[in-house]
């Protein structure tokens, strides 16, 4: 008897589990069966020029920047925090930014660094009052939504004299040899020879019509990586999920709790920062309403790709699909004759459809009821 219930035991620990089990308990399973879906949609509705090398760079483009927000917002949200302040701090970044640029006439290896630390230490501001008052987060970056879009107004009309927007970032940059690698196109030279060969589509003085890789989905792509390799193969990652999922029993296991939470705030600052300097650069300027709204379109594409509100799981992959699918449809709508503000009824329903099936997800893995 105790032979069989050995063998019962061992049988039971070799046992394999399904391949569409483990799919299923996959966070961002959501995401990339809504990138399929869309992409279905468009290819039926869509003029084809949309899923020509131009047209995808096209949409890639606008995900690509909100990825950037959504990302960092992933691994917040999976730490257990939010940060509905990072639309805010990317208008804020940008006037940081600029006055580094065109007032203080500072080169971009200064002016980078510090935007990107200005930020993250207003990102551990953030950390340090939600984890010492115990206020949710949700209030105390709502609160800095506000704060961080007025200073943004204030500031910028102290430094152009009246004005909330700041010109002549272009042309403080122009000559500076990082700016390729913020803004612009990467590997000109290989789409250059790619249309001399006859690869590519031209124009008739023999330009290719698509000049490069925009660099801001390149920033992207390595963000996503970076992001899951962190989740999935360090022990930060191993804190994150501990932390969002009770964060006393992980305090109590060892893991540093408020350190995590503090890092996710800063690195979420950071990435909104990032976000400012690439859109300022390419835009030539910069204003109050940069970011506008852009931190409910970060949650959602995090929410989309598997993200819990509740925290402890989710998925940085989930949330880079998550905002190709925004690209798509904001993208995607102007390839078709559909009304573009059908948009927001878009974004609702993704977002509800998305709880609901992340809940289900949930309970499949808890086993809950």
């Amino acid at each position: 008897m105790s032979t069989g219930a050995g063998n019962s035991i061992a049988d039971e620990r070799i046992k394999t589990e399904p391949l569409l089990s483990r799919l299923m308990k996959r966070p961002e399973l959501g995401a990339i069966a809504g990138v399929i879906l869309v992409t279905l949609f468009f290819l039926i509705t869509a003029d084809s020029s949309m899923f020509t090398l131009s047209g995808i760079l096209n949409f890639l483009s606008p995900a690509a920047q909100l990825g950037i927000l959504a990302i960092a917002a992933a691994l917040l949200m999976i730490g257990g925090e939010f940060d509905l302040s990072i639309g805010s701090m990317v208008a804020f970044a940008g006037m940081i930014f600029g006055a580094c640029v065109v007032n203080a006439d500072l080169p971009l290896i200064v002016a980078i660094p510090l935007t990107l630390a200005f930020a993250a230490l207003i990102g551990m501001a953030n950390g340090l009052v939600v984890l010492r008052t115990g206020l949710p987060s949700f209030i105390v970056t709502l609160a800095g939504l506000f704060m961080l879009r007025g200073l943004s107004l204030v500031g910028l009309k102290w430094l152009t004299d009246g004005s909330t927007q700041l010109r002549g970032i272009r042309e403080a940059v122009a000559d500076d040899l990082l700016t390729p690698l913020f803004a612009g196109d990467a590997f000109g030279g290989l789409f250059r020879w790619a249309a001399a060969n006859g690869y590519l589509d031209t124009f008739p003085n023999g330009d290719p019509t698509v000049p490069g890789v925009p660099v801001e989905i390149l920033w992207f792509l390595g963000l996503a990586a970076l992001a899951t390799w962190v989740l999935l193969r360090t022990p930060a990652g191993n804190w994150i999920f501990a932390a969002g999922g009770d964060a006393n029993a992980a305090a109590n296991s060892g893991v540093p709790v408020r350190r995590v939470k503090i890092t996710l705030f800063m690195v979420t600052a950071a990435c909104a920062a990032l976000l400012a300097i690439m859109q300022v650069i390419d835009a030539g300027s910069t204003d109050a309403r940069r970011g506008f709204q852009k931190e409910f379109e970060a949650i959602i594409a995090a929410v989309i790709g598997g993200c819990l509100l509740t925290g402890g799981y989710g998925s940085a992959i989930g949330a880079f699909f998550g905002s190709i699918i925004f690209g798509m449809v904001v993208i995607g709508l102007t390839y078709t004759g559909f009304d573009q503000d059908w948009f927001q009824v878009f974004l609702g329903a993704m977002l509800l459809l998305a709880v609901i099936f992340n809940n289900a997800i949930r309970k499949r893995v808890t086993g809950e009821r």
